[in-house]
């Protein structure tokens, strides 16, 4: 058996890269630039890139399961080459937007969304897996430590539930090697909710610093992230911040998977502390 990490250069799809190879399993890493990525002696690369399809033959070629990030792009021709190619079951890295209301509307969800649906019909197994936020969404906070010497927040109060990359990994693993948890979705969380302003209380005790917290405006937060967030994700966004009021629901879905709780956001922090400390 042969298993294609996409994005294999990203905190999750490099992680497990490690695991699969760690268990002795055929793993191919699919990368846009194969030349960047750290790959363990034996594990085999492939130009790879979800949004140019001259790639996908021989990235697909004797492959049986595929771990997938979404990109809806060129998603149709993807999927046409894994059926020919014979694949029986993908992995997807989705997000838990896709479960809210009006998703298909929704510019954050949407993306996801068709890439779980370009499968349906399809010959090929899918197990979803819809991602809460990320922990690593905090790294952006040390570059604006050491650029503003602030983090700037517009809903301070808002929820989120951290989910560590390395949870996905590991869940993706559970996933593409363990048929029982196969032809399923799965939501994703951290084991806790935080407001963003705790988010930074526990960097602050982990890097063992002062981060000061200036809040702003939506508008103004907005306006500083033109040219690297596309504005109607930007709007999203900040829509969404505004509604999480209170602490999000959890699930299990992580601990079913690996057997293990997911890792708090204490847990990243201390493992980046580093990031904040420059």
């Amino acid at each position: 058996m042969t298993i294609l990490v996409t994005g294999s250069r990203g905190k999750v799809g490099s992680h497990l890269i490690g695991l699969l190879h760690a268990q002795g399993i055929a793993v191919r890493a699919g990368s846009a630039d194969p030349a960047k990525l750290t790959l363990p002696a034996g594990v085999d690369s492939v130009p790879l890139s979800l949004d140019d399809p001259a790639g996908f033959p021989a990235a697909l070629d004797g492959v049986e399961s595929v771990f997938l990030y979404c990109e809806p792009s060129h998603v149709g021709a993807f999927v046409k080459e894994a059926v020919s190619a014979g694949v029986r079951h993908v992995v997807i890295m989705s997000s838990d937007a896709v479960l809210l209301p009006g998703a298909a509307d929704n510019c954050i969800a949407a993306p996801h969304l068709a890439v779980e649906q370009a499968f349906e019909g399809t010959s090929i197994t899918t197990t979803p897996l819809r991602c809460g936020a990320l922990a690593g969404n905090a790294l952006p906070w040390a570059w604006a430590l050491r650029g503003a010497g602030a983090v700037n927040l517009p809903f301070p109060d808002s929820y989120a539930d951290p989910v560590n990359e390395k949870d996905i990994a590991e869940a993706a693993f559970a996933a593409l090697t363990k048929p029982h948890f196969q032809g399923r979705s799965y939501h994703l969380t951290g084991p806790e909710a935080l407001t963003f302003a705790e988010q930074v209380r526990i960097v602050e005790a982990a890097a063992g610093r002062n981060v000061p917290v200036r809040a702003v405006t939506p508008e103004q937060w907005k306006a500083a992230r033109a040219g690297y967030i596309p504005a109607d994700i930007a709007d999203q966004l900040l829509v969404l911040w505004a509604q999480d009021t209170e602490p999000l629901k959890l699930t299990g879905d992580i601990e079913e998977l690996t057997g293990h709780p997911g890792r708090t956001f204490a847990q990243w922090a201390e493992e980046n502390a580093d990031a904040f400390r420059g």
